[in-house]
């Protein structure tokens, strides 16, 4: 028998950790950034932060300024991508194998927009290492149709007016190095349930962050014993010298072994020349018989139009779609290791302004985090997740017991984690993980001429008003003013 090193995360339950769904209130938290950008002060801390970096740098272990900080955490953020359940729900309500991926497909599409709000890309908090997030949506049983039936309205019932179904949300960081969340949702009226974990690896690209997604997750929809796998896209934050933006990139799959169908979709990055923003397009394929049976088009945070095998077309506005608000409870009410009550002070001094006091809160929970881990490793202690379960998966196959219904299911596995050798087999990534950057590329010195040409390089998106004042900004300042002003942000 084979033994793969790889990790698969399982949701399991314990009585001690129950949530309690009746504490719940519906979340008023609106997380939309509405700042104009890098302030002249912050730009010269970035630009000292920069000039130690190389091209292609990993950023996990790269502490990074406050400012730049959103108000939730990233456990937080994952939950937001569910702020259409009722899409996700209708999955199932599907009558066929090729009704229930397109619908799989629509969901993916349009749960981007909510998840990312705001045009200023911001960073959310690193989860320390056991951190949890709860939280669960009233989903109304008339909102939830077949695909045949299902519309884009703009309308929304109130919740309470009508009979829901219940989808339960929990995320859990489970790992510190390498940063890996897992979380996992279910619905038992409906049957379904997700199972999801992702490694975070930022990279350095000049004027911008790349944060590839690396993992997997499967949607189980027991009614039909049926599982769709799902890799997830990169997010890349552009321009990060003035006003810093979001953009998704890259190929990512859905496939269902069982039914032989699955999609490719695309997140097209803007190109050096012309080109919209924000463009996807996707493509859903019956294998055995190779045929095409739906295809999209638009942009992940705007207009989606996809044409059916039959002809007919649908169009989706992501920006009138109706937003379901979760529900979590009372931040008095939580545990102290759950994202809004462990992260609470830092919020409120972002709210108030107060960058210097934040950063300080920021720096005692990190501090402690790397404190208890060197305990752990002075005495030989693995880290134990709540909710997840970290395995070895043999050759032979391995098989958990399913948290709602009782019935078997094959896990999802993350690979070992490389994205630049992710086709690799594992025996080869294993040494090409230690190869030194080919490119060669050092740190970056930044003298005004060559900081300019750089910038015109690296971000084609910098006007020329923008390049005059880093320029500027780099003959005025001097290393010392520089150094004050990291000390007191």
């Amino acid at each position: 028998m084979v033994i793969l090193i790889m990790y698969s995360c399982f949701f399991k339950r314990s009585a001690r950790e129950l949530v309690l769904v009746e504490d719940e209130v519906t979340d008023t938290e609106d997380y939309e950034e509405d700042d104009l950008g890098v302030r002249d002060d912050q730009r010269s801390i970035i630009l000292h932060l920069i000039s130690q970096l190389k091209l292609g740098m990993d950023l996990t272990r790269v502490v990074l300024p406050t400012f730049i900080l959103e108000k939730r955490s990233l456990l937080e953020m994952y939950a937001n991508f569910l702020a259409h359940p009722d899409l996700l729900l209708s999955v199932s309500s599907g009558a066929t194998p090729e009704e229930r991926i397109i619908s799989f497909v629509e969901y993916y599409l349009t749960a981007f927009h909510e998840g990312r709000k705001g045009a200023v890309a911001k960073k959310p908090y690193n989860p320390i290492i056991g951190e949890t997030f709860h939280c669960s949506w009233d989903v109304p049983k008339d909102r939830v149709k077949s695909f045949r039936t299902t519309s884009a309205s703009s309308s929304l019932k109130d919740p309470a007016s009508s009979e829901c179904y219940k989808l339960r949300f929990v995320a859990e960081q489970v790992s510190h190095h390498p940063p890996i969340s897992c979380f996992y949702c279910e619905c038992k009226e409906k049957k379904m349930c997700a199972n999801v974990h992702v490694w975070t690896k930022s990279k350095f690209m000049g004027m911008s962050i790349g944060v590839s997604m690396v993992g997997e997750g499967v949607l189980y929809l027991m009614e039909h014993e049926e599982e769709y796998v799902f890799t997830l896209p990169c997010a890349y934050a552009r321009s990060i010298l003035t006003i810093p933006w979001v953009e998704l990139g890259g190929k990512v799959n859905i496939h269902c072994v069982k039914t032989g169908y699955s999609a490719t979709v695309t997140f097209h990055t803007k190109p050096f020349y012309g080109g919209k923003l924000h463009r996807v397009t996707a493509e859903v394929k019956h294998n055995p018989t190779n045929t095409i049976v739906c295809k999209a088009q638009g942009e992940w945070n705007g207009t989606l139009e996809f044409t059916y095998s039959s002809g007919e077309t649908k169009i989706i506005d992501t920006t009138k779609l109706p937003v379901i608000r979760k529900k979590i409870r009372p931040t008095a009410k939580q545990g102290p290791f759950e994202s809004r009550h462990l992260w609470q002070q830092v919020t409120s001094a972002l709210k108030e302004g107060n960058i210097s006091l934040a950063t300080d809160y920021k720096r005692f929970l990190e501090e402690r985090q790397r404190a208890e881990e060197r305990q752990r490793v002075a005495s030989n202690t693995p880290w134990k997740p709540k909710y997840f379960i970290k395995e070895v998966k043999s050759s032979i196959g391995l098989h958990v017991q399913s948290p709602i219904l009782g019935c078997n299911l094959t896990p999802a596995v993350l690979r070992p984690p490389d994205v630049q050798n992710r086709g690799q087999p594992a025996q080869d990534r294993r040494h090409s993980r230690t190869l030194k950057n080919p490119s060669g590329v050092h740190s970056i010195v930044f003298s005004p001429f060559i900081l300019v040409c750089y910038c015109m390089a690296i971000d084609p998106y910098l006007s020329i008003s923008d390049l005059m004042n880093i320029s500027g900004e780099t003959l005025r300042g001097d290393e010392d003013k520089v150094n004050r002003t990291l000390i007191s942000s």
